[in-house]
């Protein structure tokens, strides 16, 4: 079996957000919604995610480019912006999405999610990285 096909097989079995899989090993698995589990996956397994495959539910620029700067090989995703398409397709990732979207939108559906407008800001990962830990900084201390 590939390891997109593990992947996205883990993703629908157990309901989770995201999945990674490589040499058909998991990689990282979680529940959580947004970019947390893609940042966390990168900031705890960076080493690992050269040449993984990805199963994301959702998937906008700041999440395209973490998985570039990773060496992600494969991604499948639910739902996917055009600016995630226009990073990907400047990499040598392999992608499929069922969905496409101007933008990914925030979780009330009220504007444009917080995470994609820092990402537009920035084509660079450092800066898009930095934004991301003070953006999840925030959310933890409410």
């Amino acid at each position: 079996m590939k390891d997109i096909e593990k992947a996205v097989g883990l993703l629908k079995e157990e309901n989770l957000a995201l999945a990674i899989v490589k040499d058909e090993r998991i990689v990282f698995r979680s529940t959580d919604k947004g970019i947390s589990p893609l940042y966390k996956a990168l900031k705890e397994h960076e080493a690992e995610l050269e040449g993984s495959s990805v199963a994301d539910r959702v998937t906008g620029k700041a999440a395209a480019m973490i998985c570039s700067h990773a060496g992600v090989k494969a991604l499948k995703t639910n739902l996917i912006s055009d600016n995630a398409i226009n990073v990907l397709k400047e990499s040598n990732i392999e992608y499929e999405y069922d969905e496409r979207t101007p933008f990914i939108k925030n979780r009330d559906h009220t504007g444009m999610c917080p995470v994609e407008t820092i990402s537009l800001k920035t084509d660079n990962i450092n800066d898009l990285l930095n934004g991301i830990s003070d953006f999840l900084e925030k959310i933890k201390r409410g």
